[in-house]
């Protein structure tokens, strides 16, 4: 029974409405309260929908105490069904607001969210607002929040990304088209909304400029890493009956339907996860997502995946799951390392790197190609009776990337600080600017570095190491590089990155001013150059 009543959001001029779904919520939801309470938007524009999903009375009198004291709190009191999906449609029943914005009782909103969404949301007349999520303890893509898009295109824009429900929605449009979560105990629910969203809005807003929703991970947080196959894959059929019935053979559907063979089916049957597996377990699964690779996923889905995923899928449509199964250990035999050859410091203040970059199997290079055609030679599978070029990686191999990352766990510290793509695979250079990788009010001391190596489809993360000797023969940084940054060798060679700090503030005005000033004459000379003769 809920304590609320149905209003036209027509009567009122709540901007939004943030519907939470409830069910005996532990500490972190005081952080979603103090949050709400935090927000720029001004109280009577916006109201708080807890929905319970029949917790108890715990949870009510809780509930009821957050309540009394906030005018924009509403509380519904609901029968308990075990998932989210019900209490979130209640509340799309009851928001008074123009928009819906969900939070999951466990997360929390930056204090400029709602009004900053319902901003770009009223500038856009948009019916989807995805907001930035941040990722509290957990990493979260990137490429969907690199840009403001204030019309995104499904199929286009990297919408597939974020599929959580963590969005706002504009409330008539959710009405309108009657787009509400399944009832009851239903898997990937979230992606049947968010898609069936994607599918009829008119206007999908991306807003990465701001961080919006902070998506955290607590202790015990459910994974997706071990699922019960046959009940999960019914529910992913259910996704993409919902994506072919919205789409047309081609192109677009290929594009939209790859994302869950890449994600939901081909990224359990990798590496260490295959090997990981109970032999029964494993069965199982096979049982169940071959045949639905076979069904489901055609040609057309294959061709835009990643060279290891296509061999991947190949085999498991061939039901070879022996070559599965030798595929994966492959896999986890390959070993990257990152070595450091040579550094040194250039007077403009850069810092030169010199890396060696291997990936070994059994102490030979494990990934060895036919010069001219780019087939994989060293591969420990038989490709009879697989589809002809299986094994061609001249695509990969053309996108091979080496970066360079700025890590520091305990601080949050992850920047990435340089990328080449190498013309040779082994040896490569890598240059690091200290001015550009740490800004002015920066208080970093520094952290490890960590080489991320794409190479033919299959990605590493690996400490950068050196010898201590190679990194003393770079010398001290030169003025034009701000405050002392010193490369140093820690435990087991691995490589950091140490910075002056809080010292060496003139050091760094001094450094900055020089590079103006040489900036600045480089022009001048550039403008010179430039003028007409008389």
């Amino acid at each position: 029974m809920s304590t609320s009543a149905a209003v036209s959001p027509a009567s009122t001029s709540v901007r939004v409405s943030v519907v939470v779904p409830v069910f005996r919520p532990g500490d972190a939801f005081d952080e979603l309260i103090a949050s709400l309470d935090a927000q720029t938007l001004a109280h009577d524009r916006f109201e708080v929908l807890l929905c319970d999903d029949g917790s108890g009375d715990e949870t009510r009198v809780r509930l009821e105490e957050v309540a009394r004291d906030r005018p924009f709190v509403r509380v519904a009191l609901l029968p308990h069904s075990g998932w989210p999906g019900t209490p979130r449609n209640h509340g799309i029943d009851e928001a008074k607001g123009t928009y819906i914005q969900f939070v999951d009782q466990d997360d929390w909103l930056y204090p400029g969210a709602l009004e900053a969404l319902c901003d770009y949301a009223d500038a856009n007349a948009s019916d989807v607002i995805v907001g930035k999520e941040v990722g509290i303890g957990r990493r979260l893509p990137s490429r969907i929040f690199r840009r403001d898009v204030p019309r995104a295109r499904l199929g286009e824009d990297p919408l597939l990304e974020m599929l959580t429900p963590h969005k706002m929605f504009r409330t008539s449009f959710l009405r309108e088209h009657r787009i509400r979560f399944p009832d009851g105990k239903v898997r990937l629910e979230d992606h049947l909304f968010v898609m069936r969203a994607y599918f009829e809005a008119s206007t999908i807003s991306i807003l990465a400029s701001q961080p919006c929703y902070a998506w955290v991970k607590h202790a015990g947080s459910a994974s997706s890493s071990r699922i019960d196959p046959e009940s999960y894959f019914p529910h992913l059929e259910a996704v993409l009956d919902l994506v072919e019935r919205y789409t047309e053979p081609g192109r677009l559907r290929d594009r939209l339907l790859r994302h869950w063979f890449r994600g939901k089916i081909l990224k359990r049957l990798t590496g260490k996860k295959m090997l990981g597996y109970p032999d029964d377990y494993r069965e199982r699964l096979l049982d169940v997502v071959g045949p639905l690779a076979q069904r489901r996923f055609g040609p057309g889905v294959d061709g835009g995946l990643s060279f290891p995923n296509r061999i991947r899928a190949a085999l498991l449509r061939a039901n070879r799951r022996a070559d599965l199964l030798t595929f994966a250990r492959f896999e986890t035999e390959m070993t990257c390392r990152a070595v450091v050859t040579s550094a040194r410091w250039s007077r403009g203040g850069g810092l030169y790197l010199t890396v060696d970059v291997s990936v070994t199997r059994n102490g030979a290079d494990a990934l060895v190609f036919e010069p001219g055609t780019r087939i994989l030679t060293s591969l420990p599978v038989a490709m009879d009776g697989l589809p002809t070029g299986l094994l061609e990686a001249g695509r990969e191999l053309k996108n091979d990337q080496v970066g360079l990352v700025l890590r520091d766990k305990a601080a949050g510290l992850e920047r990435k600080i340089a990328s080449v793509q190498p013309r040779d695979p082994h040896t490569t250079s890598l240059a690091i600017d200290p001015l550009k990788v740490f800004g002015r009010d920066d208080e970093s001391r520094g952290a490890k570095l960590v080489v991320t190596v794409r190479r033919a489809g299959w990605t590493f993360d690996v400490p950068l190491t050196a010898d201590a000797a190679t990194l003393a023969a770079a010398g001290p940084s030169p003025l034009l590089a701000g405050r002392r940054c010193t490369l140093v060798a820690g435990r087991g060679g691995a490589v950091e990155l140490r910075r002056e700090w809080p010292g060496g503030r003139v050091r760094d005005l001094a450094g900055r001013a020089a590079r103006r000033l040489r900036s600045a004459a480089v022009s001048a000379r550039a403008s010179g150059s430039r003028r007409p003769s008389r």
